[in-house]
């Protein structure tokens, strides 16, 4: 009878998700606050997917990159934001238990997209120590068989990581409880519905997330000190502006993502607050990635020119890119 009792509360069909705000009077200013913001982040990100593809003039590896960072920042945005604006536009806070299991995997897709825009801003960043600090050797040594190798070794590690965290949570057994301390379905507030040790999911979690941030952040750290000491030893100071602005828009979005990740899961168990962990959450799922376009669209000058040449003849760009296909 026991096992019985037991088995019947791990048989979930849904989940409660808190949600951003109980307070109904919040729900409809919120709902068109995210929406005009997911609407901006999808719209920018396909925008510089779509420059960057056909634009002749964009296929240096830097772009290769700006479009996978563009198409991680439309995946996990893309797997947060609808169900969120739907729960926001019905006040109904309920996800069935297939789809929390799929938005983990897209936590999983959506630790998939994370986890590969960490390595990706990575290589963004050895991108630019190699243009700026070997300029004369950036076509050799930055080739499309190491661009494409540098975004396909992330994709590959991000869906292990994923896949494994996903298996691991969703293989333990549910005490019966269903209410989830977030507006999505994330590891970490899973973790205190599980009736199994969660410790060492927990400390998969802590190795994995540990191993991705500070390795990524190495690669970009070692980089820019490379990038700053090869800058100052120049001697024209229209050199050092030129290499400085070519830094400026990856170094804010670097900035903007790894502050916002190391605040959500770095920081003491004791210094968490529900309410700054969706803020943080809020900024990384939905505002960096509406963000990161408009940052490299307005600093770039490649790309205003790439758009305002598909804007003032979109017909002839778009035929003439399936012509050279």
């Amino acid at each position: 009878m026991a096992w019985m009792d037991k088995h019947n509360l791990t048989m979930l069909n849904e989940f409660i998700l808190m949600g951003i705000t109980d307070l109904p009077e919040f729900q409809a200013p919120l709902f068109g606050l995210f929406l005009i913001v997911y609407m901006v982040s999808a719209v920018g990100n396909l925008g510089l997917i779509f420059l960057t593809k056909i634009d002749s003039r964009l296929q240096t590896p830097m772009y290769f990159f700006l479009r996978h960072l563009a198409l991680t920042d439309l995946g996990y945005s893309t797997a947060v934001g609808p169900k969120m604006l739907a729960n926001l536009a019905v006040n109904q806070h309920t996800i069935s238990y297939n789809w929390c299991a799929t938005q983990l995997t897209f936590f999983a897709f959506f630790l998939v997209f994370i986890v590969s825009e960490i390595f990706i801003l990575s290589a963004m960043s050895y991108d630019r120590y190699v243009a700026i600090c070997n300029p004369l050797l950036y076509p050799v040594i930055m080739s499309q068989r190491l661009c494409q190798l540098l975004v396909a070794v992330p994709y590959l590690h991000s869906t292990f990581v994923s896949l494994l965290i996903t298996i691991k949570i969703f293989h333990s057994s549910f005490c019966g409880y269903n209410v989830v301390s977030h507006f999505y379905c994330d590891s970490l507030p899973l973790l205190p519905l599980l009736c199994s040790n969660t410790q060492e999911i927990e400390l998969i979690i802590l190795i994995l997330a540990s191993f991705d941030l500070i390795s990524s952040f190495l690669i970009v750290l070692v980089s820019y000190l490379l990038i700053l000491e090869s800058i100052l030893r120049m001697n024209s100071a229209e050199g050092r502006h030129k290499a400085f602005s070519t830094c400026g828009s990856h170094l804010m979005v670097v900035v903007a993502f790894y502050g916002t990740l190391i605040f959500m899961y770095v920081q003491p168990e004791s210094s968490h607050s529900l309410d700054s962990d969706k803020v943080a959450s809020i900024i990384y799922t939905l505002v960096i990635p509406m963000l990161n376009p408009l940052i490299y669209s307005l600093r770039n000058k490649d790309v205003k020119c790439a758009l305002q040449r598909v804007w003032e003849n979109p017909c002839n760009t778009f035929f003439l890119k399936v012509y050279t296909l």
